[in-house]
């Protein structure tokens, strides 16, 4: 028997076929080419079955079709499928530095990390770059700041298959935030790692799921509720009052782009006040919104 290869690259699709090639391709034209990549189409509807073919070429390519069961279920097909120590995720729509696996495998000498990502790059339909995403970054163990926000873009992300075999995989019951549910878990038990460069170009075009931001939020505050019900003490208090202020904020500035209505907003933005009263870009948000009523 061949030996196993050291990355499996999960590659989950749906009605991809105008960009799922230049993902394969980006994944098999890696620097570092022990790979596999593991192609799941989620019940596509288009011609993604011929348009995968040519790439299946390569050995190191495989395909598995299921019925549409949503991205949680074709992730989970593709770690169950893998065969390396470590699982590599890239969006069917998204494009890899050709060194990436290259510059973030290092990282993993440390036993104790289980997630090393990195900072991301947005382009547009076309390829275009549009910008590089400046937020901060974090290592170690991070569920602090993770509660606070998901500063982790999901494509840039390469996981130890251990985490999987100790906190289970990606929740299959929610819509959204299947990715923000498994960091919060993983980082209980692992540190994360990060390479300060975008090696991950993501692609930002109308049809995306995450533009709905009134679900995203409603998602996030679940997953949240659960993870501190679930792991008591895995965060400070005043650091999970922050992530309440913070989320409360965010949600509030949601619907004002969303419906333009003051009064729910306001009530989110007070509500932020509640879990920590000294909380400026709620009163930032107050004042911004109250100016707007004159």
């Amino acid at each position: 028997m061949p030996q196993p290869p050291s990355v499996s690259i999960v590659i989950a699709t749906y009605n991809m076929a105008a960009y799922l090639p230049l993902a394969v391709r980006s994944a098999l034209d890696q620097s570092y080419q022990d790979v596999e990549v593991l192609i799941v189409d989620d019940g596509s509807t288009d011609d993604t079955r011929s348009i995968v073919k040519p790439l299946l070429e390569d050995s190191r390519a495989r395909y598995f079709f299921q019925e549409n069961r949503g991205q949680a279920s074709a992730k989970n097909r593709g770690v169950k499928e893998s065969r390396g120590r470590y699982v590599a995720f890239l969006d069917a729509d998204d494009l890899w530095a050709r060194d990436k696996l290259e510059q973030q495998l290092p990282l993993f000498r440390r036993t104790a990390v289980g997630v090393v990502y990195s900072r991301v790059a947005y382009i547009d339909e076309g390829g275009n770059e549009l910008s590089v995403a400046n937020n901060e970054l974090f290592r170690g163990p991070v569920s602090g700041p993770l509660l606070i926000r998901n500063f982790i873009g999901f494509g840039s992300s390469i996981v130890r298959k251990e985490c999987f075999a100790r906190l289970g995989g990606f929740d299959e019951g929610l819509q959204m935030g299947i990715d923000y549910d498994l960091w919060l878990r993983f980082s209980t038990e692992f540190e994360f790692d990060f390479v300060d460069r975008p090696l991950l170009r993501y692609r930002v075009w109308a049809g995306q799921m995450s533009n709905n931001c009134k679900k995203r939020y409603v998602s996030g505050i679940a997953i949240m509720r659960r993870f501190l019900d679930r792991f008591p003490g895995a965060v400070a208090e005043p650091i999970e009052n922050e992530a309440w202020a913070h989320t409360y904020v965010g949600f509030g500035q949601c619907l004002r782009q969303v419906d333009q209505r003051a009064v729910p907003a306001l009530k989110l933005y007070l509500r932020a006040l509640r879990y920590k009263p000294s909380y400026l870009p709620a009163w930032r948000a107050i004042a911004t919104t109250l100016a707007g009523l004159n």
